[in-house]
């Protein structure tokens, strides 16, 4: 006997919200895995928490390779729907033109956004591990003051 269909809404409960997500990413994470493995496809999929944690995976090229590939095909799409306009008129062209302009630029500005997103949670998660480490070190020290101070 299957389960029933499950509701779309958002989960209110702030703890099985953060399960369920924990568990479906993981699901999505092995999908995409099964997919690049079956079909021998490259696959590039990036999710972020609600409170802005990066969960990625990219098949044996990197995530960037894919990004840039991904980046030339579109422009190289948007450069062939702009040839096909540009017969039809200048108005119609320019307007075709203007319009592949700024969907490169907007893709371009969440390509950066992602890598902003991603940069910055690498410093972040660099100065905590500094952070630990430094406070690490001062405990040490100071229990061996208390120690020396003590015999």
């Amino acid at each position: 006997m299957g389960r029933g269909r499950v509701q779309l809404k958002r989960i209110e409960n702030k703890i099985n919200r953060q399960v369920t997500f924990s568990k479906r990413r993981s699901g999505l994470l092995k999908k995409a895995h099964e997919i690049s493995v079956l079909c021998d496809a490259q696959v590039a999929l990036m999710v972020f928490s609600s409170k802005g944690k990066l969960f990625e995976y990219a098949t044996e090229s990197c995530m960037e390779r894919i990004l840039e590939r991904y980046e030339r095909y579109s422009f190289t799409e948007i450069q062939c729907a702009t040839d096909e306009i540009q017969q039809n008129g200048n108005w119609t062209w320019e307007h075709a033109k203007l319009k592949a302009r700024m969907e490169t630029l907007q893709r371009n500005l969440r390509i950066n956004l992602w890598l902003n997103q991603f940069l910055s949670f690498r410093k972040r998660t660099k100065n905590c591990k500094n952070r630990i480490t430094y406070l690490q070190r001062r405990r040490r020290r100071k229990l061996m003051w208390s120690r020396h101070i003590g015999s």
